[in-house]
């Protein structure tokens, strides 16, 4: 994001073949079949934003805005999605959070991450991605489908193609060129393609294709709650060595990444006591209406799994 001057906004249109991206606060191993997606020449990425898994292969294409934090709006930068499928014949629309659909079924989902001078908002577009491997590899939390009435991954979502017969790679991307150039006012635009050079992008490159990001550490722990919210699942894991809490981690495809992130850092030290635990959280987070759902869901004593002797 660093690359972005306080008068610019940049788009990003890309791709990639065979990937299930987590993200930012996921379990890689209860997202997705690693051991399958790996064997069949598929790749894991975490990326920075929060949000929840997808998969993507060439017939997914991938969009990212860069602007200064105080041009941030993810209406319009949606507005410039939905602006390019109207060129296009195609009426779509936002739904729920983060989504855009038509006719109640998603083609794009989206997510997000804010830093105190810049915003990255990207997302995903299905214009003829083979549904098959989406159902193939990622591991969908039946309680998320069942919040949505639906069976399965595959049945809420739609292929752009498939709404617009013909539509190909190119006419898209030229679409949504002419969209976000008119969208943002500009004196001079640059047209840049292929991969970033220099040290910086080999920096960011070392550091997300590294094991330690993409995968992560489970911490074998003493205890580990989960529950499902509107706004997104909560998986809680730590350990209470002298009834003093420790080691916390918490998962979550919730959207706000960095709230998740200080959650897990709210938890650790703590005598270990529901009640503690939740009033620790209310004290984090005054105003937060997620927090105020987690610290309720603690405050009732869910059931942690103890561990095991030998486990």
């Amino acid at each position: 994001m660093g690359e972005c001057g306080d008068d610019e906004a940049i788009f990003y249109l890309w791709r990639n073949a065979r990937t299930v991206v987590i993200g930012r606060n996921q379990n890689a191993w209860s997202e997705c079949q690693l051991d399958l997606l790996e064997s069949e020449d598929g790749r894991l990425a975490r990326r920075s934003s929060g949000g929840g898994a997808v998969f993507h292969d060439l017939g997914n294409l991938n969009f990212s805005f860069i602007v200064p934090r105080r041009l941030f709006s993810m209406e319009r930068q949606l507005g410039v999605v939905l602006g390019a499928l109207r060129s296009l014949g195609i009426d779509a629309e936002f739904s729920g959070r983060n989504d855009l659909a038509i006719g109640g079924r998603k083609f794009s989902g989206n997510a997000w991450q804010l830093t105190r001078d810049r915003g990255l908002h990207h997302g995903t577009l299905l214009l003829s991605a083979d549904m098959s491997m989406m159902s193939r590899y990622l591991n969908v939390d039946p309680e998320k489908l069942k919040s949505k009435g639906v069976g399965s991954v595959a049945s809420r979502v739609v292929n752009l193609a498939d709404v617009s017969p013909g539509l190909e790679l190119a006419p898209l991307m030229d679409a949504l060129e002419e969209s976000f150039l008119s969208e943002y006012p500009h004196s001079k635009t640059r047209r840049d393609e292929g991969e970033p050079e220099g040290e910086e992008f080999e920096r960011l490159y070392a550091k997300y294709s590294g094991v330690e990001w993409r995968y992560g550490r489970v911490p074998d722990c003493s205890v580990s709650v989960s529950r499902r919210f509107p706004w997104g699942g909560v998986d809680v894991r730590f350990d209470a060595p002298g009834g003093v809490t420790e080691g916390a981690r918490v998962f979550s495809d919730a959207m706000d990444g960095e709230m998740i992130l200080s959650l897990a850092a709210a938890l650790n030290g703590l005598p270990f006591s529901w009640a503690g635990i939740a009033d620790a959280v209310r004290a984090r987070f005054p105003g937060s209406p997620e927090m105020a759902d987690v610290a309720g869901w603690l405050q009732e004593a869910p059931v942690g799994r103890a561990k095991e002797a030998g486990e």
